[in-house]
C-alpha cells in the first residue's frame, strides 16, 4: 500500500507531505541567512510566523487537492533537505501552478532542485490537469533560474516592483519562468 503522506519519489528524493512535528526543520532552513538571501537579505527567523506559515501550509492539502507544500528528503540518508510548493497560481488557479523550492546549503549544486523540480512538473501535466507551470525568482539569483531551466521552463519576461523588504540586486527585477502543456509533451517525445 502506498504512504498517502509521499507525494511525489524520484531516485533520490521523497517529496513528502509537511507535519506539525517539522517546525524545527524549517526553522534550522530558515535560519541560515543565505538560504533566505534572495527573500528577505537573510532576516532573522521568527519561530511563531514559521509556525503560522506551518499551519497554513497543512491546510493546502485539504483546501486544493494535489497541491501544497511539501519535505524534500533525500532517500540514501532520510536527511531533510528543504521544501518544494507547487501551488494555484494567483489569479490563475490549479490549471497554473507555481512551482517553487527553498533548499538547504549543503543540498545546492547536487542536483536535487532540479530533480524535484522535475517531477513536479511532470505530477501537474500528468496527473493534476495543469495546462502551464510557472516560477519566479530575483534576476541575480543566478542559481534559482537556471534549475527553472533545466526543469524545461524558458524566461517569459523580466518585471519590475516593489519589494516589501530592500534585498541587494532587487532592483535588477525579477524573471518569471514557464511550460505549458504543449511544450511539456514536446520535451517528452523528443527524450
Amino acid at each position: 500500500m502506498a504512504d498517502v503522506n509521499v507525494f511525489v519519489e524520484t531516485d533520490r528524493l521523497v517529496l513528502r507531505r509537511f507535519t506539525g512535528e517539522d517546525l524545527e526543520l524549517l526553522v534550522e532552513l530558515d535560519g541560515d541567512p543565505e538560504v533566505k538571501r534572495y527573500i528577505d537579505g537573510g532576516a532573522a527567523v521568527d519561530p511563531q510566523e514559521l509556525a503560522e506559515m506551518l499551519a497554513w501550509w497543512l491546510g493546502y492539502y485539504e483546501r486544493y487537492e494535489g497541491y501544497g507544500f511539501w519535505a524534500a528528503v533525500e532517500k540514501r540518508s532520510g536527511a531533510f533537505l528543504g521544501w518544494f510548493h507547487l501551488r494555484p497560481g494567483e489569479g490563475a488557479g490549479p490549471r497554473e501552478p507555481e512551482l517553487g523550492y527553498r533548499l538547504r546549503r549543503e543540498a545546492w549544486g547536487r542536483g536535487f532542485a532540479t530533480e524535484g523540480s522535475r517531477a513536479l512538473v511532470d505530477k501537474a501535466f500528468s496527473e493534476l490537469g495543469a495546462e502551464r507551470v510557472y516560477a519566479s525568482t530575483m534576476v541575480v539569483n543566478i542559481g534559482s533560474w537556471r534549475v527553472m531551466e533545466k526543469a524545461g521552463l524558458r524566461h517569459v519576461r523580466t518585471s519590475y516592483g516593489e519589494w516589501p523588504v530592500k534585498v541587494p540586486g532587487d532592483e535588477q527585477g525579477d524573471v518569471e519562468y514557464s511550460i505549458d502543456r504543449a511544450q511539456w509533451e514536446n520535451n517528452r517525445s523528443a527524450t
